[in-house]
Order: C-alpha cells, then sequence, then structure tokens
C-alpha cells in the first residue's frame, strides 16, 4: 500500500479540503464536495481534518486522503493530530497517511515527537507524515520513522522564522538531506511556487487556501479594486475566523 500511495502522489498536487466553524464552507458534506471537484481539476490526493470530513471525503474519492485531526489542548501547542486517540480517529475514518505535528514542542501528553512516531509504526499500518518546521525536525522526525516529511508547520513556530510566504530554503534543505520524500506546504498561493517548490525537489505539493477558501481568494481581488478589500467587523465572526486562520498551519 505504501508504494501505491506513494506513486500515486509523486509530481503531483494535493488539495487541503478545510473549513473552520463558523465558516460558510464549513461541514463534511461541503468538504466532500470540494474534494470532488479538486480531484476534477487534477489533484492527486486530499488532506482532510476530522473524522468526519474524512469519512465524507473518502466515501466520494479513491485518491489518498492525508488525514489530520486538530484538536486544542490547553497544556500544549501542538494541535495537528497531537495525541494518539486522534490517530486512532483517523485511521478509524479511512485516511491512508495520518499527517501529525512532528516539532520539537511536547506533546498535550508529555510525550515526545520521537516516542511518539515510532508509538503510531507500531500500532497502525498506514503511512506517517511529519509536518514540521525546521531541518532539525525533519532530520529527527525521518530518524522516527516517518514516512513523508512535510514542511507544514515553517512560520508557525516559535523555533522558526515567520515568512510571507513558502520557505523554499526548508524544503531545499529537507530534499537534500533527508531520504524520505519531502512535501512542500504552506502557505503556497500561486502555480509559480508550486512548480518552484517542485524544482527544488519537492515530492508533491500541497495548496489549500488559494484554491479552497473561496473567501481569502475573494479578499486578494477585491484588494487590487478601486475600492480595496473590505475587512469584516472586528468584533464579528469573520473576524474571529480570519485570526484563527493567521496563526495556524496545516
Amino acid at each position: 500500500m505504501s508504494r501505491g500511495v506513494h506513486e500515486s502522489m509523486h509530481g503531483g498536487l494535493v488539495v487541503s479540503c478545510q473549513a473552520f466553524p463558523g465558516e460558510p464552507l464549513y461541514g463534511a458534506p461541503t468538504m466532500a464536495q470540494m474534494a470532488m471537484a479538486a480531484e476534477i481539476g487534477g489533484a492527486v490526493g486530499i488532506r482532510a481534518n476530522g473524522p468526519d470530513d474524512i469519512r465524507a471525503i473518502r466515501a466520494v474519492t479513491q485518491l489518498p486522503v492525508i488525514g489530520i485531526y486538530k484538536r486544542m489542548y490547553e497544556n500544549s501547542f501542538v494541535y495537528i493530530t497531537p495525541t494518539m486517540k486522534e490517530v486512532d480517529e483517523v485511521v478509524a475514518a479511512g485516511a491512508d497517511i495520518v499527517a501529525v505535528d512532528a516539532t520539537a514542542r511536547r506533546r498535550p501528553d508529555g510525550q515526545g515527537t520521537v516516542d511518539f512516531l515510532r508509538a503510531i509504526r507500531a500500532r497502525h499500518p498506514v503511512l506517517v507524515m511529519g509536518d514540521v518546521a525546521t531541518l532539525e525536525e525533519g532530520v529527527l522526525a525521518a530518524g522516527a520513522g516517518a514516512d513523508i516529511v512535510s514542511t507544514t508547520l515553517s512560520g508557525y513556530t516559535a523555533q522558526s522564522e515567520a515568512h510571507d510566504g513558502p520557505d523554499f530554503n526548508l524544503l531545499a534543505q529537507l530534499v537534500r538531506t533527508l531520504a524520505v520524500p519531502v512535501v512542500a506546504e504552506g502557505r503556497i498561493s500561486t502555480p509559480q511556487e508550486c512548480a518552484r517548490a517542485f524544482a527544488l525537489g519537492a515530492f508533491a505539493v500541497v495548496v489549500g487556501s488559494a484554491i479552497t477558501r473561496p473567501q481569502d481568494i475573494t479578499r486578494r481581488f477585491a484588494a487590487a479594486t478601486p475600492r480595496g478589500a473590505v475587512a469584516p467587523p472586528g468584533n464579528g465572526v469573520g473576524a474571529q475566523i480570519m485570526a484563527q486562520h493567521e496563526v495556524s498551519g496545516g
């Protein structure tokens, strides 16, 4: 299975179909439709958040599904599939690949990333993607058994530098250093950036907001008009969603 999933994603675009609670597109049926549209457009895989969305997407496409489960805990900054509980639910929902936060930050249960990745490999026969923010984290993740390493969390942790665009430097470093496939993800917003990621050696490229968040796409076009983009009210749902999206990755 691992080889087949790898080959089907190699050199292609993975579309991240996610929406936050309170957004117009939030809900498993809508995310399933988004995944269907992505497949029609040429995507080779889907990244999805939460058991409900994963199950709904799994029911309408044969594309590989990278499953995550974003859940916040009070005692940790790790929120992308943070504990084995979330891993179990993602696997049970039908994900082909489980993506987890593989940064140096401590998990809610106090477990380190290396032990966590090894525990997943011992417990589940699925591919594991380690979302990292630095080269050192990528090396540790690959050494601990991650089948794939992704640049997802670069710029979203205290250990990594903030970027307005993709972290191509980290991508190039990981490609040169690791023997496992390296996926480019994070703030890729144009076809040109996608092409550059492949030129640097990316195994696959994940794009989310630039394809599946119409409010963000609309905002970019509106900013080019004489009137400019109109910000949502400061205390409204739209403003809260924007604030949440700006500090998250994956």
